[in-house]
């Protein structure tokens, strides 16, 4: 089984590309979410009391509130980098404790964000990376999101740039509203499902 991650700057299409590898019966994880998990955890959940105070939770539930976190995260190269160095460690044992159920498969998709920023990227045997123009993926995350241009400007410039990906992935997908998506994904399942 081929561990192959996933991965595009915000606005990509990272979503829609991975609903169409799950329509073929790909099991695909999402790491995301599984960041959102990990937030829950105990000692993460410790760790950033201790880091910004009682603040940064939901005072009836003690659960993080992201909404502030982000705020601070996405204000502060420091403490984004705590954040990560927290919750990453724990997203890659979900992973790696996620794919075992699912050996009999020819592949499995990783799907993240900052797989390269994190340095997750050499743990996979392939690459797929999701491109699209910069300006139709702002058009994307004010449709999606309801943020100003200059929000989503900043939020972008916390990822590398495309230039920097494309060179690292062994399959590109262009989702510019121009070329078909689907027998993109088509070629590469085709490709991953050999032996």
């Amino acid at each position: 089984m081929k561990k192959v991650a996933l991965t595009g700057n915000m606005g990509s299409g990272k979503s829609l590309v991975t609903e169409i590898f799950q329509s073929m019966g790909i099991p695909v994880f999402q790491a995301d979410v599984a960041g959102h998990e990990a937030l829950n955890e105990p000692e993460i959940i410790r760790q950033l009391r201790k880091r910004w105070g009682s603040q940064v939770l939901h005072p009836y539930t003690n659960q993080p509130n992201r909404k502030t976190i982000a705020t601070i995260v996405f204000n502060d190269e420091d403490e984004l980098l705590f954040l990560n160095e927290l919750i990453h460690p724990i997203v890659r044992q979900y992973f790696e404790n996620w794919y075992l159920k699912y050996t009999d498969q020819p592949y499995v998709i990783h799907e993240a964000a900052i797989l390269f920023e994190s340095g997750f990227h050499t743990q996979f045997d392939k690459i797929i990376f999701v491109s699209a123009p910069s300006t139709l993926r702002i058009q994307r995350v004010m449709q999606r999101d309801g943020v100003e241009a200059e929000d989503i400007i900043a939020r972008m410039n916390r990822q590398w740039p495309e230039e920097m990906k494309i060179p690292l992935a062994d399959y590109i997908i262009k989702n510019d509203e121009q070329q078909p998506l689907i027998p993109q994904v088509v070629r590469i399942h085709e490709l991953l499902s050999q032996k």
